[in-house]
């Protein structure tokens, strides 16, 4: 690891130099375990607790196939999905492996009874297998995390649409949270250049599944002078929606759950701040009954802050706890785009408020790659900003999921792999110098 270390480190290293470096039998990885896939059985979920169920573990380099990469994996952070692999919720991610296993001989590999878990990374590309041609040893790239296999006619418009679509490090091993990675060579792009190693980590997944969600076709395809509704808005996906709204032209309603995050939200140039603590909203009666009034009063508020329009595109996430106000308050042909269920997934919402006034609900499921290099250009771009608020070792992250399990951050969290330090693998100081204030804003609060 050393040599591999050295050699991204120098500014002298070729593509020759990465490719003649003699790669280790093995690597340190953040696993969970087949063994104890059980170990929360009968724990509530919010006390279930991934620095148990996490370990960082020495594991065996896997075998290059076609059409892969092996990365050298400097940063990576923690999304949601980690969260869920560490609690073995809403299943075992070990039956993911199991049926991805049995799809051919190459994914065999996928199938153990550990698995690395991860699905960001920042790094620089080891070694190619045959059949890629875009990259090479040497290259700086992120990667983004969807796994197709682009058999099917089905994939071929929307690679989202691939029955054989997965999420890497979720649904497939050989995750980002290590210190090498395995990933299918059409998931690489290029790092951008103006940011650290933990910076071009953290955007990936939610800033990708952000863009399909509220800018793509495939999503809301928002439009100038839009209100948008954002769910969660100075958190990890919400972050990156407000960012993409005020881009766009449209005007955020950003809904958080403390001062401190409202704080957040305006210095991102949002001016509509709904705190639910403060503003006291409770959609739910008890655990079986929501409250319309309480859908009624949180409309009343939306108005007041819009000028009396209402909400164009609800930006869900959260699932469950706030679904059925999503679709209340949501303008007469307007949309609600839903992905993650953080809250739970069996969502409850009054129909005659959708089918009578016409709404559309689409659900949305991170990103293809057109997306996500598009997601991951207005980054390079400085158009885009990482929310990245606290950086952890790779012996952490237990702790860092766990913080995320339980909303202890803003933004994201990353988690530094081979890089010894924060703030390494800056290109372009130039440009980064134009955005400091903004790269910085989560790691000042």
């Amino acid at each position: 690891m050393k040599e591999i270390l050295d050699a991204i480190q120098s500014p002298d290293s070729t593509s020759a130099d990465f490719a003649n470096i003699k790669l280790p039998e093995s690597y340190r990885a953040v696993t969970v375990h087949k063994d104890e896939a059980e170990m929360f059985t009968g724990v509530a979920s919010r006390d279930k607790d991934p620095r148990k169920s996490l370990h960082l573990d020495d594991v065996p380099l896997p075998e290059l196939g076609p059409g892969e990469a092996l990365v050298a994996v400097m940063a990576s952070s923690v999304n949601y999905n980690s969260v869920w692999t560490s609690i073995f919720e809403p299943v075992s991610t070990f039956g993911f492996l199991e049926r991805y296993g049995r799809l051919s001989e190459l994914t065999k590999r996928h199938d153990l009874p550990y698995h690395i878990i991860g699905s960001d990374l920042a790094g620089v590309v080891l070694r190619t297998g045959p059949g890629v041609n875009s990259w090479k040893p040497g290259d700086e790239v992120v990667a983004h995390c969807l796994s197709v296999e682009l058999e099917s006619s089905d994939g071929h418009n929307d690679t989202m649409l691939d029955p054989e679509q997965r999420i890497w490090g979720f649904e497939t091993n050989f995750g980002g949270l290590a210190e090498i990675a395995l990933v299918k060579s059409n998931q690489l792009m290029p790092k951008p250049d103006h940011l650290s190693w933990e910076e071009a980590a953290a955007p990936g997944l939610v800033n990708s599944t952000a863009y399909r969600q509220l800018v793509s076709r495939n999503g809301a395809g928002m439009k100038q002078g839009d209100n948008v509704l954002i769910w969660g808005a100075s958190g990890g996906l919400g972050s990156y929606a407000t960012q993409f709204a005020l881009a766009g032209g449209a005007n955020p309603i950003c809904v958080v759950s403390s001062p401190e995050k409202a704080d957040i939200c305006r210095s991102m140039g949002a001016e509509a701040v709904i705190d639910r603590n403060a503003e006291g909203y409770r959609f739910w009666k008890d655990e079986n009954t929501q409250d319309p009034k309480e859908w009624k009063r949180f409309g009343k508020r939306i108005r007041e802050l819009t000028g009396g329009e209402d909400i164009d595109i609800v930006f869900e996430h959260p699932g469950r706890e706030t679904f059925g106000a999503s679709v209340y308050v949501t303008r007469k042909g307007g949309t609600i785009t839903t992905c993650a269920s953080t809250s739970g997934y069996m969502h409850q919402y009054d129909n005659r408020y959708l089918w009578m006034s016409l709404k559309r609900i689409i659900g949305s499921h991170f990103a293809n790659y057109r997306e996500a290099w598009e997601a991951n250009r207005l980054i390079a771009k400085g158009k885009i900003h990482p929310t990245l608020s606290k950086v952890y070792s790779l012996e952490e992250t237990g702790q860092a999921a766990y913080d995320v399990h339980r909303n202890l951050h803003q933004g994201k969290v990353g988690v530094l792999a081979l890089s010894p330090q924060e703030g390494l693998g800056v290109r372009d100081p130039e440009l980064r110098s134009q955005h400091i204030d903004a790269i910085n804003r989560f790691r000042n609060i």
